[in-house]
């Protein structure tokens, strides 16, 4: 159970500002003002009761119902379904328990794959994503008060479902969360008034583009910090809730006092939803190309990013090692996470105990690192490098424990000692410096999809790794996740240069240009 959802988030590709545009056709014609249609109607001005409502839907939506506890309730009903054995039929034959939690994992993953290929595009075209949030938070609520009925061995199999779509529903709203952030940054006061100095040449693109960028900042951090501080004081109340449940008195109280963890951080999460639903100002998206509909343009940003990544052969080779970064850091938190459950018995005090101490830890270490970045000036490649090397020593600490118990995530105070490293040194990446400037979106898309495939690819090969073990040994994974985080590192720090990184998105976007200006001669013979 890591402090945090632990995917290797491209928030800084999200948050940046698409340039205004039209799509004719299968080609995009951008305008260079950077600006979207709703930048200069002052009735979708941001106001600071709405970024507060944006704020506090994320305290709500801080992972401890879906994505941190349900999961501990659920490989917990598994072990006790199990019993001695540690087996149970699942997919077709008999698995360990770990095996049975990956599997169920990585399958979740692959069904949000199909999900956000379906409705993803709603994210950022038309005015359906505010609706589409709304329907997929009261399916989250649904599912997480759904856990107060499963408490029991005998509903593994109810607790496997709820598992699977759990998660799809906490990505799902997470994701269509964030998409609202570019609206409400570039539709400020201050954002508005730069825009409108931008577009009347009274500054430059570039002093634009630090504005927003430091805007985006200041809303993602603030974001962050109220989400780790109300994250907090919400289980120091759940602490005094499991005390009021008795959970230490029994394995059944135990049960019991993990669904009504969920239950209740589920009544938080929809009571403090709901000013986000009132308040947000219904802006529009981007526009849909002209002969296509809102399933279909989907599928066209994503071929399209696809087509146009080969031109930009650096970061085709950041996608590659983002790729198997993501793949192994997923993957190891997840292994991590079972290993940790069995160490501590599923003690829901216990488990509550080190979530807090892995939130407090990963706040000081995203305002770490933050802080030395900007101090020192060193560059986003080489914060990515030190994560991705903290990523390497975790694998490499549970490797360790594939071959003696005395080390490598088998005793309590190395999950202490995890929730804290963690916390301080696996922080989240952004991939915006590898992006042209204006096509963000476009390239989003793509590292999405990547993202979630790399998401389930892991974790059902970890889960074969483990029943193809002779003893069927739960820490095997990290053979294949140390060999995967290895290789991701030495792809990334010998092969990704930001400089001729930049040098290709330059080129591309002058090919770009001039496309644009031949179909404008083009278009202005045929209208003479």
């Amino acid at each position: 159970m890591a402090a945090n959802d632990p995917g290797l988030t491209p928030k800084g590709a999200l948050a940046e500002v698409p340039v205004k545009g039209h799509v004719e056709g299968a080609e995009l014609v951008d305008d260079e003002r950077p600006v979207a249609p709703d930048q200069f109607d002052e009735k979708y001005e941001t106001t600071k009761w709405e970024i507060w409502a944006w704020y506090l839907f994320y305290v709500g939506n801080n992972g401890l119902t879906l994505f941190n506890f349900a999961p501990t309730a659920y490989q917990n009903l598994l072990s006790q379904a199990a019993g001695d054995s540690g087996l149970l039929y699942f997919a077709g034959r008999q698995r360990t328990i770990n095996s049975i939690v990956l599997l169920s994992n990585g399958i979740s993953f692959a069904i949000q794959i199909v999900v956000f290929l379906i409705i993803g595009s709603y994210a950022d075209f038309g005015q359906w994503r505010p609706n589409i949030l709304i329907v997929l938070s009261i399916l989250a609520f649904g599912i997480g008060f759904g856990w107060l009925g499963v408490h029991t061995p005998e509903k593994w199999e109810v607790a496997t479902g709820m598992y699977i779509i759990g998660l799809i529903a906490y990505q799902t709203t997470l994701t269509f969360w964030t998409a609202a952030f570019p609206g409400l940054a570039r539709n400020t006061l201050h954002l508005r008034q730069k825009a409108e100095q931008c577009a009347e040449g009274t500054i430059t693109r570039d002093e634009y583009d630090f504005a927003d960028s430091m805007k985006r900042n200041e809303l993602s951090n603030t974001a962050f910090y109220v989400q780790s501080v109300g994250e907090i004081f919400i289980l120091a109340i759940i602490i005094g809730v499991l005390h009021d449940v008795h959970v230490t008195a029994s394995k059944e109280n135990n049960n019991w006092g993990l669904s009504v963890l969920i239950a209740f951080a589920t009544g938080v999460w929809a009571l403090l939803a709901m000013p986000w639903f009132v308040l947000e100002k219904r802006r529009p998206g981007q526009q849909i190309p002209a002969g296509m509909n809102i399933i279909s343009v989907g599928f066209w940003q994503l071929w399209r990013a696809l087509s146009q990544i080969w031109k930009l052969k650096q970061s085709l080779i950041y996608l590659i090692g983002y790729f198997l970064l993501g793949d192994s850091l997923n993957t190891t938190v997840t292994v991590i996470a079972t290993l940790q459950n069995t160490i501590v018995e599923y003690d829901t005090l216990t488990l509550t105990y080190l979530l807090l101490v892995g939130i407090s830890a990963q706040a000081i270490g995203i305002y770490s690192y933050w802080f030395i970045q900007r101090r020192y000036g060193i560059s986003t490649k080489t914060m990515f490098n030190a994560v991705a090397l903290g990523i390497i020593l975790l694998d490499g600490w549970g490797m360790v424990g594939i071959f003696q118990s005395n080390f490598g995530f088998h005793h309590i105070g190395e999950v202490w000692a995890y929730q804290t490293f963690y916390g301080l040194f696996v922080c989240q990446i952004m991939i915006s410096e590898v992006t042209p400037r204006g096509k963000e979106f476009l390239f989003f898309s793509l590292f999405s999809i990547v993202g979630k495939t790399s998401s389930f690819i892991g974790p059902l090969v970890s889960s074969a790794i483990i029943d193809a073990s002779p003893t069927n040994n739960n820490s095997t994974p990290f053979y294949f996740l140390f060999s995967l985080s290895l290789a991701s590192f030495l792809l990334l720090v010998f092969f990704v240069d930001l400089k001729k990184s930049r040098q290709e998105q330059e080129a591309f976007l002058e090919d770009e240009r001039r496309i644009r200006e031949k179909l404008a001669l083009e278009n202005g013979s045929l209208g003479s």
